[in-house]
């Protein structure tokens, strides 16, 4: 009986814990999970080298009110323009260095956007802490961005 309750607790703590964690991907299986999924897409766009992209990993992907929100409307990847590999978006192989510039990455951290179809959103750059985070997903999700000119 009490194996049965201990081992109980234990399945109930594993599972709300990992609700309280990020999966990340990387950009073609994002991509397709996004659409699959009928969410948005955010790429984290960073560099090992980057202080701001730690402190935005560290600080703002870490807050367990931002961990809600991005696990509930949006699939995530991270993509270092610096590293080795390809991205396939709108029929052509890009470079990850590639990639971001094609996205208008100039510096690092850099935010990009998805809709659930694929298009293209927009790109945020720059560190953003939690507050100035959890609006942003607010406004990507309510498609606010719909309304700027």
């Amino acid at each position: 009986m009490i194996k049965k309750f201990l081992l109980t607790i234990f399945l109930i703590t594993t599972i709300i814990s990992a609700n309280d964690k990020l999966k990340w991907y990387g950009f073609d299986e994002g991509l397709a999970k996004a659409k699959k999924e009928n969410k948005f897409l955010l790429v984290d766009f960073y560099t090992d080298w980057c202080g701001w992209c730690k402190k935005m990993d560290s600080e703002t992907y870490a807050n367990k009110n931002i961990i809600k929100l991005l696990n509930k409307d949006f699939v995530l990847v991270k993509l270092n323009p610096e590293k080795h590999g390809t991205v396939n978006f709108d029929s052509n192989t890009y470079t990850n260095g590639q990639f971001a510039g094609a996205a208008g990455v100039t510096g690092y951290p850099a935010t990009g956007f998805f809709e659930p179809s694929g298009q293209f959103i927009g790109i945020i750059p720059g560190y953003l802490d939690p507050t100035n985070f959890t609006d942003l997903l607010s406004k990507i999700v309510s498609k606010d961005y719909l309304n700027q000119q």
